[in-house]
Order: structure tokens, then C-alpha cells, then sequence
């Protein structure tokens, strides 16, 4: 484990933390990549882990460790001195505050693999996706909590969501995909009179351009105007959703909120669970992966679904779920 950001006196009270055998892994403490690779060729491990790309510096270069040209220097070196050695390197780096990896695109490049690790820092709960990945597919995600001990895979991630999902006005459960992976997802709105102009669109969890997109077609083909209106929308757990199908779990969830109304739901103390992308003239279209989140659904008897294949527009999907609904 190469650690050039912390000291190895602070890695040893991080290992005494986590069980398992992180206490029997070899730990350096370097900021230059010479003394790295010398370590690596020395040593010749099957999996070394660097913490982070960033922040080592090669001395034959100017400028400071971070830069575009030292980046691209370090990742380069470590990538041709893994392939000589037969080693597996975990690069760390950091990413922008738009989530992009920060550094030049050519890093990127230099990898067989790049997983992108989300959460929110106030939840426990994150997930691995990849986002490139030359020998396999980057249509899976691994959920994971956080515990003293360390990270722990969710292995019923969907489970442990509904389970904790409410029926309460403004809650409605998403049959969403994590790439080829069904998960069950409570989304909660709450909508107020705004005292601001203009007013509040807090979305957590969710692409906001996309929750505002729903917001006017609601206020087109639903008749909702929530233009003097604060509207919060949060995935519950703090896991991201990047899926279309969230569209029609977002406009049940805020019209349940609108009306002061839980959703109806034909099972006994279960909650509603939808799915389905809203095209912009209010109709349903359909998304990928329906029959497996249908599956899903069933699994814990979250029936019937509304979806694409049961409504075919907002305007009906508010009709099954809100019955005091009148389009």
C-alpha cells in the first residue's frame, strides 16, 4: 500500500480499526515516484494499491505533483512497470466537483478500469460503479455500508430499502436498475408554499435537470403548478440513481405529496412501486430491463407495479395511484 497523502503511523491506527488481515500489509509512505517503482521492482507484489495518482512527484519533471504533466508522467510509469512485473495497481485519484476524474483524459486511457465510488458523507451507504472497463461489463454496481469495522457489501440491498419505506404522503418505492442489477428504492418528495423567489428545487439523489423536467410536465398534463411552490425530492439511503425509469417515481412521489395523499396500494401495509420514463407529451415510454424489475417487485410483494406496460400515460398512472385523483 503506497500512501503518499497520510504518514504510516496514521495508516497502523486505520488497519488496528479494520479486521481481517490489514495489519500484515505492507505500507511505505513516499511522495516520489522513483523510490515507488524501485519499492515495486524490489518487492514485486501480486496487488499494490497508490494513494493517490495526484499526489506523487517524479523528480525529472517540473511542476508540482498534481499537475497535468506529472499526472500523466506518474500514471504512465506505474501502468509500464505493472505490466513488466505482472502487478495489479489499485490508482486512486481524485475527482472534480462535477464527478469527473481529475487530471488529463490520457489517465483514463492508461487503465484498464476506472470505478467511480459514491455516497453521501452524512450516510452510510456507497456504491461502485465502473465506468470503463476493458475486460468485463460496466453494467454492474456493488452497494456497500459503512461500519466501524469498514465497508460491508450489501448483498439485499433492496431489502434493506424497502423495508425501511413508509406509506406515508410523498413516499413511493422505485423499481430502479443499478446497471444489470434490480434495486428497490424508497423516493420521498415534500412540497410547501415558497417564501423565496424563486422557489427551492432541493433534489438529492436524483439528476436535477431531470426532476425538473418532471415538475413541468406535471404542471402541463397534470394540472399541478408548483411554480410558488418549494419542492424537495431525496432517494432515501443515499444512494444515486442515474435512470430514467425515476421519472414516473418522482412525479407520483411530489402529486402524493401535492395532494396530501399516500398512494394506494393493493398490498397489505406495502407500499406503492413504479417505474417508467415520462416523454415530454405526458405519456409513459418504456425503459430498459422492465421484466427484472417487475421480478423485483414481486420478490416482496410490491404488486401490482405501475409502469409502462399497465399505463400509458401520467395522466393514467395518477389516476391508478391517486384514485381521488381527477386528470
Amino acid at each position: 500500500y503506497v500512501s503518499a497523502e497520510e504518514s504510516a503511523a496514521q495508516i497502523r491506527l486505520r488497519a488496528e480499526r479494520l479486521r481481517g488481515g490489514a495489519l500484515s500489509i505492507p505500507v511505505i509512505a513516499e511522495t516520489d515516484l522513483q523510490a515507488v517503482l524501485a519499492t515495486l521492482e524490489r518487492e514485486r507484489p501480486q496487488v499494490c494499491v497508490v494513494d493517490s495518482v495526484q499526489t506523487l512527484h517524479c523528480a525529472e519533471l517540473s511542476g508540482a505533483a498534481g499537475s497535468v504533466g506529472q499526472v500523466r508522467e506518474v500514471a504512465g510509469e506505474i501502468a509500464r512497470v505493472a505490466k513488466a512485473l505482472e502487478i495489479a495497481v489499485l490508482l486512486v485519484g481524485h475527482v472534480t466537483k462535477d464527478g469527473a476524474l481529475a487530471g488529463p483524459r490520457v489517465l483514463e486511457h492508461l487503465v484498464d478500469c476506472v470505478l467511480q465510488f459514491e455516497g453521501e458523507r452524512e450516510r452510510t451507504y456507497r456504491t461502485v460503479r465502473a465506468t470503463k472497463n476493458r475486460f468485463g461489463s460496466t453494467n454492474d454496481a456493488g452497494v456497500f455500508e459503512m461500519h466501524d469495522h469498514g465497508l460491508v457489501e450489501v448483498l439485499d440491498a433492496s431489502a434493506r430499502f424497502v423495508g425501511e419505506a413508509t406509506r406515508a404522503p410523498g413516499s413511493v418505492v422505485l423499481c430502479a436498475m443499478e446497471g444489470s442489477r434490480p434495486l428497490l428504492v424508497e423516493v420521498q418528495a415534500l412540497v410547501c408554499t415558497s417564501e423565496l423567489v424563486p422557489p427551492r428545487r432541493v433534489v438529492s439523489g436524483l439528476d436535477r435537470n431531470r426532476v425538473a423536467l418532471v415538475l413541468a410536465v406535471l404542471g402541463r398534463h397534470a394540472g399541478m403548478g408548483l411554480g410558488a411552490a418549494d419542492v424537495f425530492v431525496n432517494v432515501v439511503g443515499g444512494v444515486r440513481v442515474e435512470d430514467p425509469g425515476a421519472d414516473l417515481a418522482v412525479a407520483l412521489a411530489v402529486a402524493s405529496a401535492v395532494k396530501r395523499t399516500a398512494l394506494a396500494s393493493r398490498g397489505q401495509g406495502h407500499p406503492l412501486a413504479c417505474f417508467g420514463e415520462l416523454g415530454l407529451t405526458g405519456e409513459l415510454r418504456n425503459v430498459a430491463h422492465a421484466d427484472r424489475r417487475l421480478a423485483e417487485a414481486q420478490k416482496f410483494g410490491l404488486v401490482p407495479v405501475v409502469e409502462p406496460g399497465a399505463q400509458r400515460t401520467l395522466r393514467e398512472a395518477l389516476e391508478s395511484a391517486l384514485p381521488l385523483h381527477k386528470g
